[in-house]
This record gives C-alpha cells, structure tokens and sequence, in this order.
C-alpha cells in the first residue's frame, strides 16, 4: 500500500485555505502537469492526477471537513486509492475551471492519450449515496452487512454501447469526436460540452431495443460489505467501483454509504472512549467494593474504592472503542460514573442504623416521624404549638 501525501501539501496551502485559493493552487498544478505540455511524462500524469484527487475532496466542504477529522480514511473508506482512474476522468470534472485558456483543457491537437477517450465517448458514471444502522456493539466488534441497491448495469445486448445489434456509434460531427465545442467571443474562447452528444463524442443512429440507445438497465444488486470495528455515526464508507455503471465502456462510479449507529441503553459514546453511569449504595460508596460491570467485550471486575464519592470516574483503559482506521490507533476507555443512590424508602432498622451515624457525624437530621394517634391525643391535649 503507498502511503497519500497530505492533500494540502499536494496543492501548497495551508489548512485554513480559502475557496478560492484552493482553487488558484490546483489550477497552476494542473496546468503544470497537464498532458499535452508533458507528452509522455508518466510522473507529471501521476502529479496531474493527484493534485486533481486533493482538489475534488477540499472544494467539497462535507468531504473536507471529514478529511480534517479523518484523514484519508474518511474520505476514501475501506478500498483507498485515487479519486480518478484516468486523465478523462479529470478532464470531465473538472474541465470548466479551464475554459479561456490558450488550449483545449482535454481536448488540445495532436494525438495525447487524453483526447482518445473523448473521441471513445467513454463517460465515468455516476456516485451513489445510501445508508445503514448498526448497533453499538457492532460498531465495537465489526460486522458485516448485506446492501440492496438501484444501479444502471451495461445493457447485455449492446454490451453498453446503446446501439442496434450489427450497428456502432458514430463519431459526432458537431464537435469532430471530441465531446466539447470552442465558442469564440471577441478574443476569448470558451470550451462547452458538446450540445449534440452531451459530451461523449459518440451518438447512437440505430438505438438497442433493450435499453432504447441509453446503454443501461436500471438493476436491483446485492452487495455484502465489511464494517470495520470503531466506525462512529456521521462516518462515511466508499465502496470503489460499486456506482453507476459508465457509458461507452466508461468506469465505474462509486457507492458512499452513510453509517448511523444506534443509541445503548447502558453505554454512552464519547468520541472513542465509552461512558457508563454504575449506580452504588451509600454504603459501598463509603466501605468500598468490588462490583461485575458491564462492557462492549463482556463482565469486568471493578473494585471501588472506600471514600467514593458521587461523580467520580474509574477509567478503565483499553475497554473503549477500536481505531477505525486500524493500524497501530489509539483503542478508547471505558469511564465509569459513580452515581451514589439514596433509598427511597428505609427499613425501621436501617433507619436507626443511619441515625445513630449521623449522631456520630454530629449531624442534624429530620426527627422521627409520629404516629397519627400520638399526634391527635396532642392536639387535643393542647401540646402541638408547645412541641415546636
């Protein structure tokens, strides 16, 4: 596994970087490192690609916020690996930030690599988002769950291309094949998609029966996907290649899943440190004890130490939540509440008991209750207003 760059020092900003620098930092980047000015160049397309990958995850606000958090885990889930499989990728994402400029942002002349995927049509498809609930403890352990999702897969009789059987596409002759236009106004010129095959650079003639020329077929999958131990609610998961499927042969798109995990009733989560409230008597908060608890991984001994007092915290290290991301993470604790309970209710024994001790601490206390019978014969006796 290669180890990512930090996306901010791929583009050169610092991490309060604003829209708008971000911005300016990869279009230098990408202009830099494009294609046609490093024909053949194998590490100025990785660079190319990779400042591509650091921009598309800072210019989207949720995806950066979760990369501050995160990391790349956060923003990548599971599969890892780059944001764009290919320069055409790229190209179609991002290719309006470059309209004006003195070339063709994909699309320049001569015979780059770049330019032969416009004349293919081939379009990446399209991401899916959907979500799943877990309980805490499976979030603790890691679990695996199955996933049912809506997706357009190939057509099995044109095999994606969209046309009639014994038919092709045919190369577009609004824009030559290359799926944008140059529209001239004054002396700018401005590259737009290409409004007569939307891009692909291919249209359909003779369309496919099955899929009437669109290529897809709007599917039910099934797809089992891994859990790993730690995940937290609001996280994100990326299942790479498990999107829409492409057009003309394109990649894949992505699925996010969203991941929600359920309220405990005994366990309360605290970043990766586990929180439980253990309610003790008086007594054991003054004597000390030893008392089974409660944890993700099963029953633990805690002793409680004489002199507790209400709200005091044993940690218990290691009893926490797991790092998601793996590796050599920090594992959470478990803290452990003393909440002291006071009894509703007081056995006549238990009461002189803990009279006796506040006589002991010198402590006041609330006199005894009467009888009803001993408070009618005072009243009557005229002995009420003389007792207080």
């Amino acid at each position: 596994m290669t180890t990512q760059r930090c996306y901010y020092e791929v583009l050169g900003v610092v991490r309060t970087a604003s829209a708008d620098e971000l911005k300016k930092s990869y279009k230098k980047l990408a202009l830099k490192f494009h294609p046609d000015r490093n024909p053949d160049n194998e590490d100025a397309i990785n660079s190319f690609k990779e400042a591509a990958e650091a921009f598309e995850v800072l210019s989207d606000a949720d995806k950066r916020a979760r990369y501050d958090r995160l990391g790349h885990a956060g923003v990548r889930g599971a599969a890892g690996g780059g944001g764009f499989q290919d320069v055409n990728d790229i190209f179609g994402a991002f290719g309006d930030l470059f309209e004006g400029f003195g070339f063709q942002f994909g699309g320049g002349s001569g015979g780059g690599g770049a330019r032969g995927g416009r004349r293919s049509g081939a379009t990446r498809g399209e991401s899916l988002q959907t979500k799943i609930r877990i309980d805490l403890t499976e979030a603790y352990s890691g679990c695996k769950r199955e996933l049912r999702i809506s997706r357009h897969e190939a057509c099995d009789i044109c095999q994606g291309s969209g046309c009639k059987s014994g038919t092709s596409p045919m190369k577009c002759s609004t824009c030559g094949g290359q799926g944008q236009v140059i529209q001239s106004q004054g002396f700018f010129k401005f590259q737009t998609t290409c409004p007569a095959c939307r891009g692909r650079g291919t249209v359909v003639k003779n369309s496919c029966p099955s899929c009437n020329g669109q290529g897809r077929l709007l599917k039910e999958v099934t797809r089992e996907i891994s859990i790993p131990a730690g995940i937290d609610a609001g996280m994100q998961m990326c299942l790479r290649g498990e999107g829409e499927a492409g057009l003309n042969g394109g990649p894949r798109g992505d699925l996010f899943v969203d991941v929600d995990v359920k309220k405990h009733p005994l366990f309360q989560r605290e970043g990766q440190d586990i929180m439980y409230r253990l309610p003790i008597t008086f007594g054991q908060a003054a004597l000390g004890a030893e008392i089974e608890i409660p944890t993700l991984r099963g029953p633990e001994s805690l002793k409680i130490k004489p002199g507790t007092q209400p709200g005091e915290v044993n940690r218990l290290r290691g009893l926490g939540m797991p790092d998601p991301r793996g590796g050599n993470g920090r594992t959470g604790d478990l803290l452990v509440e003393i909440q002291v309970e006071v009894p509703r209710r007081l056995s006549t024994e238990q009461e002189e008991l803990l009279r006796k001790l506040s006589e002991l601490d010198h402590k006041d206390v609330m006199p005894q209750s009467k009888s009803f019978f001993e408070k009618v014969k005072q009243f009557f006796s005229g002995q009420e207003a003389t007792e207080e």
